[in-house]
């Protein structure tokens, strides 16, 4: 087997199981596959070089710590339990810290949100926070009160949500926020990120102008976000956080693999998996799996066909 992070690619596990039903769920939901997500990472021991050496920030989150490569498989599923269960609770327990007031309108939920969990509890996020994978990772981010954008508007949604708000995520290019109110109608956007600063549309057209290269603000953009498209984001973001660190490939794995239980995906991440086993000394079975993806692909793209069976050859010659 070669490097990376001592990931066993064999292993299903509690985690990856679990995830695959949620993400099959008619109403999928979305803080447990964000949570399950936190339980894959720690399943496979990628935690290990990036965890805190510090304290907790107070969530009381800390069955992850349970959770290793290589653990025993009832353990693994108690402790896997018992992340999803701790991350539930700690969102239910945000959520009642909020004032309780009957008839919110949306510019007074999303202050009551930014007043919470960004001014009072400290949820936000800052540069640094886009070199860790603990920034994608819920368990984690509910720990550390920090993250990436995206995943502070997990915690915003989930929490508002648990407590009556009319709130959605929206995937703006390049930086996710919350939605409040009616998406077609009388509504307020603000930035967990920042704190949970509610967005005007000069300040939404320039962070859209930042991350497109000046591109207008358009009205799909300003769409709500379904769990499933934000959970496929999250994990797109992992393998982002990866790619340039050959020594986690065994985390791009396991992020290309949840990827794939989800119910649609792009097919080009069958070649990536492929690719990513050969990297790590699976010549045989990711030669076969880039054969497998060449035949799906040659009615439509011959020519990227056989250049992936070209490849699929180097990875066999690899063996001699």
């Amino acid at each position: 087997m070669g490097g990376g992070d001592g990931t066993d690619e064999e292993r299903t596990g509690t985690a990856r199981r679990r995830f695959a039903e949620a993400a099959r769920e008619d109403r999928p939901d979305l803080a447990l596959l964000c949570l399950l997500i936190g339980a894959e990472a720690a399943t496979r021991g990628s935690l290990r070089r990036e965890r805190d050496t510090g304290g907790t920030s107070g969530t009381g989150i800390a069955a992850g710590a349970a959770l290793g490569a290589g653990a025993d498989p009832v353990d693994e599923e108690a402790a896997v339990d018992r992340l999803v269960d701790e991350g539930q609770a700690e969102l239910d327990r945000l959520a009642r810290l909020l004032p309780f007031r009957r008839g919110r309108a949306p510019a007074e939920w999303a202050a009551a949100l930014e007043r919470t969990l960004g001014r009072e509890l400290g949820f936000g996020g800052s540069a640094p926070d886009y070199r860790r994978l603990e920034s994608s990772l819920l368990p984690e981010v509910l720990r550390r009160r920090r993250g990436l954008p995206i995943l502070l508007s997990v915690v915003w949604t989930e929490v508002a949500r648990r407590a009556g708000a009319p709130v959605y995520g929206v995937a703006l290019p390049g930086h996710f926020v919350v939605g409040f109110g009616d998406p077609a109608g009388g509504h307020v956007l603000a930035d967990p990120f920042g704190g949970g600063t509610q967005l005007g549309e000069d300040e939404l057209a320039v962070m859209v102008a930042g991350a497109t290269g000046g591109s207008p603000l358009s009205a799909a953009a300003l769409r709500p976000a379904g769990p499933l498209e934000t959970v496929l984001r999250i994990l797109n973001n992992i393998r982002a956080w990866a790619a340039p660190r050959p020594e986690r490939s065994g985390v791009r794995l396991w992020a290309v693999e949840l990827s794939l239980l989800l119910p649609h995906h792009p097919g080009r991440l069958r070649f990536e998996r492929a690719q990513l086993l050969v990297e790590r000394g699976h010549f045989l079975r990711g030669a076969r799996e880039m054969e497998e993806y060449a035949d799906v692909v040659a009615a439509m793209e011959p020519n990227a066909a056989e250049n992936v069976r070209r490849a699929a050859r180097a990875a066999r010659a690899r063996l001699n």
